[in-house]
């Protein structure tokens, strides 16, 4: 594929392009390794791209049973974004529940970030602080029956799960039902578990003014079984982007539809094409 790893998780790019920085976030389970076509894409069109993995993700030898708060799983895109010169401005992508990442930066980092794009993702201005944000911005595989995560205890067998994997035998058919079967093949080998007590603590500062300083735009996915249709406009609806485009695909467009995607973050990110830049 053409990925190599970094130190610490961070695969990196350098294109002619170098003004137009776009750091893309994996959601629960994945890595960096999930964004291979679209940092090609990116890269040969001279763009600069970063593809970060997050605390017990892709090659981050983390346990995930013992991450246990949301600060502790995204101190990798923390950490990032400290690192950058105060003049530089990213893009940043996010990926399912790497919606809630990009949003935290959001707070914290808000001169540094020129747009922020939610791909299929969780978009809560502040986090999951009620039962209706959950019901918004969190998976309900339910449909497809009452065993369908691999689930892990790190605290105990009588307390509540601290991660979960979606079962091999379920992954096509909910996450990746309109992909090449070369890439869901890949996904099963790479996917690991997620770290969903994590996840569901994310609770971001009351930082309304900075957040709101940061131009987003959301991307549809119209098939989508994981974060569905009904839960995506309800999060548009509720926290309204400067725009929003739409993928007739998966949940997962960086395989199933990666050209069109890579069209859409490209024409996001152009200079007066987002309405409130």
């Amino acid at each position: 594929m053409g990925v190599m790893g970094g130190e610490e998780g961070i695969e990196e790019g350098r294109g002619s392009k170098e003004q137009e920085h776009f750091v893309l976030i994996h959601g629960i389970g994945g890595g960096g390794w999930c964004w291979y076509k679209i940092r090609c894409l990116m890269e040969n069109s001279g763009y600069k791209v970063s593809c970060l993995d997050l605390k017990g993700a892709g090659i981050d030898q983390s346990d995930v049973d013992s991450i246990l708060s949301f600060d502790d799983y995204n101190k990798p895109l923390m950490d990032f974004m400290s690192s950058l010169p105060d003049n530089e401005q990213v893009i940043l992508v996010g990926h399912s529940a790497g919606g809630l990442s990009v949003t935290q930066a959001c707070h914290k980092f808000a001169n540094k970030i020129r747009l922020a794009v939610y791909v299929a993702a969780t978009m809560l201005k502040f986090g999951f602080l009620t039962d209706q944000n959950l019901k918004q911005g969190a998976p309900d595989l339910s449909e497809f029956g009452d065993d369908v995560y691999k689930l892990g205890f790190g605290l105990g067998a009588d307390k509540p799960p601290t991660s979960a994997l979606v079962k091999k035998e379920y992954q096509r058919k909910i996450i990746y039902q309109l992909s090449p079967h070369e890439d869901s093949t890949l996904a099963e080998m790479l996917l690991r578990a997620g770290p969903v007590q994590a996840l569901t603590s994310a609770r971001f500062n009351n930082n309304e003014e900075e957040v709101e300083k940061v131009a987003r735009v959301y991307i549809r996915t119209r098939h989508d079984n994981v974060i569905k249709a009904e839960q995506q406009e309800a999060m548009i609806k509720s926290w309204p982007p400067c725009t929003v485009y739409e993928l007739d695909s998966d949940h997962s467009p960086f395989f199933s539809t990666p050209f069109l995607l890579f069209g859409f973050l490209v024409k996001a990110a152009a200079p007066f094409d987002v309405g409130c830049n």
